[in-house]
């Protein structure tokens, strides 16, 4: 399994779940957890994902999810599982 990391964050509205899961779904991408919240008006969601079904690269993955969040007017970014984990160690 090749797990990657998706945060989304950006004003709430309707529509930013199946926004975000559609266009991981077009690129093959499996959502395996999902973790989301709305604090003040500011949505947030974490998505544990496996790209292992994908046949995109890393850098096109993050290229589309970044035209998604565009298009949604959000903050999407797509890391690595490790790199992410590697980065939150205290």
């Amino acid at each position: 399994m090749k797990k990657i990391v998706v945060t989304v964050v950006g004003a709430d509205r309707v529509g930013i779940i199946a926004g975000v899961t559609g266009g991981l779904a077009e690129l093959q991408i499996n959502v395996l957890t999902v973790s989301q919240a709305i604090v003040d008006g500011i949505f947030n969601m974490v998505l544990m994902c496996d790209m292992e079904s994908s046949t995109n690269s890393l850098a096109e993955i993050q290229e589309k999810m970044g035209h998604v969040g565009e298009s949604l007017g959000l903050e999407v970014r797509v890391q690595l599982a490790d790199v992410f984990y590697a980065m939150h160690r205290i």
